[in-house]
């Protein structure tokens, strides 16, 4: 064992300067991820403010049961996934489309392109947020003027909640598939273009090229990015589905997930247990999800796995 150490402690120390500094980065992750973790035993209290976390009466799953037991755990939790799982399929394939279209590009073309669709990406969701409220707005938002010009009867978007899948789609791919989109095409530039001149004098077409050398050359990086997305399918974008929506009750069948529903029941409720309880659910689906992904993932193509 003291052998092994002090083999360790040799590589350690030869390679000091590349630990000096990632140092930095490892306390960060420290400070803000590793020590928050005790805060997990709120989930298992009666938090009384006066008494303090510790001094608090132990309830155990009670909880985890009240939660599951209200008729609000199934509505969250199928809200959650099949927008975020629409969010994934549908805005990975638009960014792999727009990258492969941006990798045709000429490099003049392309950074306009780039800086117009990377621009939403930086919008706050607030503003957003206002933004879709001027379009949808039931008496004189921009979208019912169009459709009474077009002698359509309006439509009260915010009392709808069937338009709201569609709506949260397309707000999401406005404001993301530009980041995903650049990251596609960072990758297509890394790819060798002595393969596309080989198969160009094989007779292949941009289609097949495409087909054949670029999707499959990128395949580990589509591959991480879902599985990343995948892990992170239960933390939905608070600010999509808190200031879009604009917290209209009447849109809670569609709109309403994890967490959203852990803010109001801090807010409106001030119930921390319940609320530290969902989202100490949402952070253990989380992790079954991206360790099953991996495994699948795994099992098919080991090079392509993150761990």
């Amino acid at each position: 064992m003291f052998s092994a150490l002090r083999k360790e402690w040799k590589h350690f120390w030869k390679s000091r300067s590349l630990f000096f500094i990632g140092l930095p980065a490892l306390i960060v992750v420290f400070v803000f991820y590793y020590l928050p973790m005790y805060g997990i035993v709120i989930a298992f209290k009666d938090i009384n403010y006066a008494k303090g976390i510790w001094g608090s009466d132990w309830v155990g799953l009670h909880n985890f049961k009240f939660f599951f037991n209200s008729q609000d755990a199934l509505r969250i939790t199928r809200n959650t996934l099949l927008l975020n799982g629409l969010f994934i399929v549908v805005g990975m394939s638009c960014a792999l489309v727009i990258g492969l279209l941006l990798a045709e590009l000429g490099r003049r073309w392309v950074k306009l392109f780039q800086t117009i669709l990377f621009f939403p990406y930086f919008l706050s969701w607030v503003v957003v947020g206002f933004v879709s409220y001027i379009l949808l707005n039931p008496s004189f938002g921009v979208i019912n003027k169009l459709l009474e010009q077009l002698h359509f009867s309006p439509i009260d978007w915010y009392s709808k909640p069937g338009y709201w899948p569609l709506i949260l789609t397309l707000t999401y791919l406005w404001k993301n598939v530009g980041y995903t989109a650049i990251i596609f095409f960072t990758g297509l530039l890394s790819i060798d273009n002595s393969y596309y001149e080989a198969a160009s004098i094989d007779g292949a077409s941009r289609l097949q090229q495409i087909r054949k050398i670029s999707i499959p050359l990128i395949t580990p990086l589509i591959t991480m990015l879902f599985m990343l997305n995948v892990g992170r399918i239960f933390y939905s974008d608070f600010g999509l589905f808190y200031f879009v929506p604009r917290d209209a009750g009447m849109l809670y069948a569609t709109t309403d997930v994890v967490d959203t529903y852990v803010f109001r029941s801090l807010r409106v409720v001030g119930d921390l247990g319940m609320a530290s309880a969902a989202s100490l659910y949402q952070a253990i689906v989380g992790l079954i999800l991206v360790v099953t992904t991996n495994l699948l993932v795994r099992k098919f193509n080991k090079d392509n796995a993150l761990f």
